[in-house]
């Protein structure tokens, strides 16, 4: 009797979160890699911040006396608690799931929902970041933690979340970083025996062209076999309906592209122009 051994669901570096409404996305999640740095950067900012707070405290200490000196001392230790569990809470609630280091590596902190982190949501996460940063170091360094804890439990769950995160039931996703893309341009350009063998108007729906345009942006990333066994799986559909031949799958589509958008530049532009003023007719007088 054969037993068949149940699959565990593989871990990936993207998930998909279905919204209230019903609306999927998928994000690419942070890894421990990328939020150590972060975490870097921030202790790195609050370490300025510490500082100059300090140095000003110190002045303020010797400008007062001895009398108030203990005062200055209480207020640094006072501001570097207040730093260190306010600063992700306060930067989280205002930048929308951002610190510096989030921001400066494209990380965001959202709901498990796919939400905005709210002000809630962050003070419960970032409250159990005492427990995921034990053991703490040796001296003289004891007051940084190793983030053992944290980061085994991050490596034990598919979506890297730390205990934080588990019960704030929150996620640090990459943000990724769209640009607009430039027009494409056909090398060499279409010859005027390839135009003039197509219709004035191209027999082709919206969503055909924006097929044949997503295939020409991806033609860099295929191999030249693949791209062909690709654009062989439309040229023909779309030749047979125009009543053409090609010698090239790639090429017609290319072709069949540049011809359909030169068409709606043009009339882009006719419409633009502006209207010939009608003349008025002379009253002939009887």
């Amino acid at each position: 009797m054969i037993h068949r051994e149940t699959l565990r669901e593989p871990l990936d570096t993207s998930a998909e979160i279905e919204t209230p409404e019903h609306v999927r996305f998928r994000h690419q999640i942070a890894g421990p890699a990328r939020r150590a740095l972060a975490y870097l950067i921030d202790l790195l900012v609050r370490g300025v911040i510490v500082f100059a707070i300090g140095m000003l405290a110190a002045v303020g200490g010797v400008a007062v006396g001895p009398a108030l000196r203990g005062a200055s001392t209480g207020f640094v230790l006072l501001v570097l608690f207040a730093i260190e569990w306010g600063y992700y809470v306060f930067f989280e609630t205002l930048w929308g799931g951002c610190t510096p280091g989030k921001r400066a590596l494209s990380l965001r902190v959202v709901t498990d929902g796919g939400q905005p982190l709210r002000f809630g949501d962050s003070l419960l996460r970032n409250l159990l970041r005492a427990a995921d940063l034990l053991p703490p170091f040796i001296d003289p360094l004891s007051f940084l933690g190793t983030y053992a804890v944290g980061l085994a439990v991050m490596g034990r769950d598919p979506r890297f979340r730390r205990l934080g995160d588990l019960v704030g039931g929150t996620l640090v996703i990459v943000e990724a970083r769209h640009t607009v893309a430039g027009p494409l341009v056909l090398r060499p350009p279409p010859s005027p025996a390839e135009l003039s063998s197509l219709p004035a108007r191209l027999p082709l729906s919206g969503e055909e062209l924006d097929a044949i345009e997503l295939f020409l942006r991806r033609l860099d990333r295929l191999s030249p076999a693949r791209a062909s066994e690709l654009a062989e799986m439309t040229a023909p559909v779309f030749a047979r309906r125009m009543g053409v031949r090609y010698k090239d799958a790639t090429r017609f589509l290319g072709v069949l592209h540049h011809r359909a958008h030169a068409h709606r530049g043009g009339q882009e532009e006719a419409a633009s122009a502006p209207k010939p003023r009608r003349k008025r007719k002379k009253e002939v007088s009887a």
